[in-house]
């Protein structure tokens, strides 16, 4: 299981009220419980942003999450600093590297395994790993309690796009939220029906049986595809550190995790995820899980 400990902490910081201590936190520890204890994932890594922009997507399309950019401070920052100590002191695997996104770990680190893996994200980004059936996403629908399981079936019934195709048709239709703003003229169902019909972009670039006005806007766009092409997708390349993504037995620094707990009054939480590592740990090697295992 691969888990985007960006994108679920800020899902959970701004739909848990305010009241919550450290709401951010608690969220995404309340999910890594619920996680652990429903889906019984054999081994997890949780990714982490190292750089929120990269300078290489930025490089390609200056547009990219330009709108973002602010000089005042970031209310989730101490959170996400926070969190990151906990889950480490806890004994999980946390990666990131410098100069690239949770999203490009997750996509690297997918690559390279073998098997079932089950990636949980709030970012539709990466529905463009999805491969039955290897990969699928695990897609918080309710703040951080109700996921939605995203397989080919799920894309091909919520996109009319193939099932493999979600990468291609996010190129066509761009994203305003991250400052891509598609092929002008090209909205969601127009980038939807091409894909359908062609299964890619690349045929869609290739045909020669466009209607014209689609044509002309294609063509105008060529140069923002290139570009786009270097952003869009999730980097499969990311060099990380070796990793082991087994589920730790015990925390790697109890003292640490409890002293920190007890401080942002985080006890309770904590100690569900302890427990739901517990049981993982008691579980018998033979037994189903309920969901994927890895």
């Amino acid at each position: 299981m691969l888990i985007d400990y960006s994108s679920l902490l800020y899902r959970a910081f701004h739909s848990l009220p305010e009241t919550i201590p450290m709401r951010g936190v608690y969220g995404f520890l309340g999910m890594l419980a619920r996680l652990l204890a429903d889906r019984r994932p054999e081994r997890l890594a949780i990714a982490v942003d190292e750089d929120w922009r990269p300078a290489f997507r930025v490089a390609a399309l200056p547009t990219y999450k330009a709108h973002r950019v602010s000089d005042e401070p970031d209310p989730v920052a101490p959170e996400e600093a926070l969190g990151r100590r906990l889950l480490a002191a806890l004994g999980f695997a946390v990666a990131g590297a410098p100069g690239f996104e949770a999203e490009d770990v997750i996509a690297t680190l997918a690559a390279r395994t073998r098997g079932a893996v089950e990636v949980v994200s709030g970012d539709r980004d990466l529905f463009a790993l999805v491969r039955d059936p290897d990969v699928r996403v695990l897609y918080p629908v309710t703040g951080v309690t109700k996921l939605l399981v995203v397989d080919e079936a799920e894309i091909r019934r919520r996109y009319g796009i193939p099932g493999r195709a979600y990468g291609d048709f996010a190129l066509l239709r761009g994203d305003p939220s991250d400052g891509l703003p598609g092929v002008p003229g090209i909205g969601e169902k127009t980038a939807a029906a091409l894909i359908a019909r062609h299964g890619s972009l690349a045929a869609v670039l290739a045909s020669r049986s466009l209607p014209p006005a689609v044509a002309r806007r294609i063509e105008a766009a060529r140069d923002y595809l290139a570009a786009a092409r270097r952003v869009v997708p999730p980097a499969t390349d990311v060099p990380l550190p070796p990793l082991s993504l087994a589920l730790p037995t015990a925390p790697a620094k109890p003292r640490v995790a409890r002293r920190l707990a007890a401080e942002h009054r985080l006890d309770a939480v904590v100690a569900r995820v302890e427990a739901a590592l517990a049981g993982a740990a008691r579980r018998a090697p033979d037994q189903e899980p309920r969901g994927r295992r890895s």
